[in-house]
């Protein structure tokens, strides 16, 4: 049909007044919804009269008949048919620009100008099962993420398969695609157009992409068909070449009865309350009359309520390691530094709770913005996750001139960050990092119930809270549906981050010093201490809590006392506080574990971790005769004492055993090279006794069964002369006999302390007095602290 007016049969008038008078309309209303000045069309159609044919085939779209049921040609169809390959080149070629404008480009956050989609881009990966449709309960979770050990784990890890985006879109002809706020929805849709219009991907259709708010908000309320018109035509404008083909609105309708489009609608959750009705009603009717076009349709995944019946829903995968190093690749390479962005992903790997906020694109874009002027991330990582809050509550939608309901108008900015602390804080204490919405929602309902101007009615409250989780979730992506009916934070991150803004915002110092132990509130401790100012009480309190670890096992404190003599009599440029980390560390090491194989790499690193990374206050460190001499005679005596451990009927412990001599061989070589190299006489009886033992040894050059042999028969006796002659004469090997339970005491109390400097060389903010004498006072004894205090 290409006539350019159309009427109705007299039984397709009998159609149209049934269709009218089921859904109920009026004709006013029919005028309203399609835009027509007045009632005559409609009244022209009814009476049998043509009218036009855009305006007759908008009606049938409202009222769900076809064209073909109940029209009468009023001019003659065209003999020929059209050419619809040459129809598809002649608008790709009238809207490429258009969509190299709006689609080519993208620009986020801060970002000093828009870089080109092409450059940054990475691939989409589609879930094809919603995450928050999942049939888990809370046991099943846990077992996903064991934070029973609490190493850094994800609340959003997801286990279903993973579909590239492009491939979903081909196996699906009507898509509707769900994810977080900044998930990278907008971004795959103009790749989507990018890839279509230029032949990469479905070249066969003319893509067509709309920002959903952009169409709800324009004048006099088009539907779908008219507002595609308008932007072909201006997309028409100023081409000289174009401008004497026609390509209007009945080409439009054209390609799109033949289901040459690839229609990409952006932005469902964006749509204002007011107009979310008529939208989704047009967008609805659109797709059905159009049917054998291709449909993809965005939308933030808590915002989603309306099921379109004929689409299939899918999620946005968050990215995994491979998309994040394409990403931060491409994105130091338009900013001709390649070098930086393998000194950023050192820098994720080396921050865990930083690396978590990475696998949503948005942070993902914000941390390398951070990262850009200076190579590191900041320091206080509470002031950087504050940045990132910021832009999940307020600035994304500001930036992109998007004004969403308020659906409890009484909970201001700060109100929501108060909420989302009061809970991060209750349920991170009760060690709840999944929590079910009904008691979600029994929170969020204690805390509005306490706001100005809160109902009194229980029901009100009750459905008020469940609008705000929503709120939260869709506008905010704070929170997440992991599974149905269940919910966590969006990143263990921000559930850390609320919880010690809780704390800080109540200056409650205890629940940190009651679990100073414990690696999961480890985070926490730090945020907290960035966020208090100044930290001086917070870390007093901490420091007192670390010393009282070990304060009453007077053999634990006979250990300290010696660790500190020993590092009295240690000559050496280091701070006192890192010797006797060392001393610390190579002493109840060894005592602690004879497994070579684990300990080998502790004492390897005893030097760099102990004095560089974790107690080290300075950071000029120069290597040292006692330390490094003490730290060979500890390793070969450790070495040797290992081999009544080893399984010597295996054929792998005789090889360990064999290279362990080697290893154990040069240590001892090197103690003795140091000593000679001292050339004092006091010194000479040490030299004398080590090289005895050391022509006691195998020779490493010569590896056989006799080596094995000798060291089975042999070696306790020469590790029990060696431990002698380091007591004596350094004052170090001795067996400390630890229980099991002061090991584990032991272990507590040192990485309290290696946590207390991790607090201080996070940009706290603390007085210069109480700095020096957290950091004078390290690994002391009970008694020596309190003669420094007093």
């Amino acid at each position: 049909m290409t006539g350019r007016s159309l009427r109705a049969s007299a039984e397709g008038i009998q159609i149209i007044r049934k269709a009218i008078k089921r859904d109920g309309w009026k004709q006013d209303e029919l005028k309203d919804e399609l835009g027509l000045k007045t009632r005559q069309p409609i009244t022209r159609l009814l009476r049998g009269e043509a009218i036009e044919r855009v305006t007759f085939e908008e009606l049938c779209q409202l009222l769900g008949v076809r064209v073909e049921d109940v029209a009468v040609l009023e001019v003659e169809p065209s003999s020929e048919k059209p050419d619809m390959d040459e129809m598809v080149r002649e608008m790709r070629d009238r809207i490429r620009p258009l969509i190299q404008e709006r689609c080519g480009t993208m620009r986020v956050l801060d970002m000093a100008q828009p870089i080109g989609l092409g450059e940054i881009y990475t691939h989409a990966n589609i879930l094809e099962k919603i995450t928050a449709r999942r049939g888990l309960n809370l046991e099943q979770l846990l077992a996903q993420v064991s934070p029973e050990d609490f190493e850094r784990f994800s609340l959003g890890g997801v286990a279903e398969k993973r579909v590239p985006g492009l491939e979903a879109v081909e196996q699906h002809n009507k898509l509707m695609i769900l994810g977080k706020p900044g998930a990278g929805k907008t971004t795959f849709l103009k790749h989507l157009a990018i890839q279509c219009i230029g032949g990469q991907f479905q070249a066969d259709r003319v893509p067509l992409f709309v920002t959903l708010k952009d169409f709800a908000e324009a004048e006099e309320q088009p539907n779908v068909l008219a507002y595609l018109s308008t932007l072909i035509s201006a997309a028409g404008e100023g081409q000289p070449a174009l401008s004497k083909t026609v390509v209007g609105v009945e080409s439009l309708q054209t390609l799109l009865r033949e289901g040459r489009a690839l229609i990409l609608l952006d932005g469902l959750d964006e749509v204002r309350e007011t107009d979310a009705s008529r939208v989704l009603r047009q967008i609805q009717q659109f797709s059905e009359y159009y049917a054998r076009n291709a449909f993809v349709i965005t939308c933030r995944i808590a915002a989603h309520e309306y099921i379109f019946e004929r689409f299939t829903e899918v999620e946005v995968a968050d990215f995994d390691n491979d998309q994040i190093a394409d990403i931060a690749g491409k994105w130091f390479r338009c900013k001709q530094d390649e070098v930086r962005a393998e000194r950023f992903l050192a820098a994720l790997k080396a921050h865990p709770p930083i690396r978590e906020l990475a696998s949503s694109p948005l942070l993902l874009m914000l941390l390398c913005l951070a990262f850009e002027d200076s190579s590191e991330f900041p320091v206080n990582r509470a002031e950087f996750y504050k940045r990132g809050v910021d832009v999940l509550l307020k600035k994304w939608d500001v930036k992109r001139n998007i004004e969403r309901d308020q659906v409890y108008k009484k909970l201001s900015l700060p109100g929501k960050e108060n909420l989302l602390s009061h809970i991060a804080y209750h349920t991170f204490e009760a060690g709840s990092y999944f929590f079910k919405q009904k008691d979600l929602e029994q929170q969020i309902r204690e805390f509005i119930a306490h706001l100005p101007e809160a109902s009194r009615d229980g029901q009100t409250l009750e459905l008020d809270s469940e609008a705000v989780l929503k709120s939260i979730e869709a506008q905010h992506g704070l929170f997440v549906e992991c599974a149905r009916g269940i919910y966590s934070f969006s990143h263990l991150t921000f559930h850390e981050y609320f919880a010690a803004r809780d704390i800080k915002e109540k200056a409650n110092f205890q629940p940190l010093t009651q679990n100073l132990t414990e690696k999961r509130w480890r985070e926490v401790v730090l945020l907290t201490v960035g966020m208090v100012l100044p930290a001086d009480e917070l870390l007093r309190q901490l420091k007192q809590a670390t010393d009282d670890l070990l304060a009453k096992d007077l053999g634990l404190q006979g250990f300290l006392s010696w660790v500190f003599e020993k590092s009295l009599s240690t000559h050496t440029s280091y701070k006192s506080a890192a010797v006797r980390a060392f001393y610390f560390t190579l002493s109840f090491e060894r005592d602690y574990n004879y497994n070579l194989r684990g300990y080998d790499c502790a004492l390897d690193n005893a030097l760099d971790c102990a004095l560089t990374r974790d107690l080290t206050l300075s950071y000029t460190l120069v290597l040292n005769f006692d330390i490094d001499f003490d730290r060979a005679l500890n390793r070969a005596l450790s070495v040797a004492l290992a081999y009544d451990k080893i399984n010597e009927s295996t054929e792998v412990a005789y090889t360990y055993a064999i290279v362990r001599t080697i290893v154990c061989n040069y240590d001892f070589s090197r103690a003795c090279y140091f000593l000679r190299q001292l050339n004092s006489k006091q010194e000479y009886v040490l030299l004398t006794h080590l090289e005895n033992l050391l022509a006691q040894l195998p020779d490493p050059k010569q590896i056989s069964d006799i080596t094995v042999e000798w060291c089975l028969q042999n070696i306790q006796a020469w590790a029990s002369q060696l431990q002698a002659v380091m007591i004596e004469h350094r004052n170090i090997g001795y067996d400390w006999h630890f229980s099991d339970a002061q090991k584990q005491q032991l272990k507590q109390y040192y990485e309290a302390n290696k946590l207390l400097v991790a607090c201080l060389n996070s940009d706290c903010y603390v007085s210069r007095g109480v700095r020096e004498e957290i950091e004078e006072t390290l690994l002391l004894p009970i008694a020596e602290i309190k003669k420094r205090t007093h």
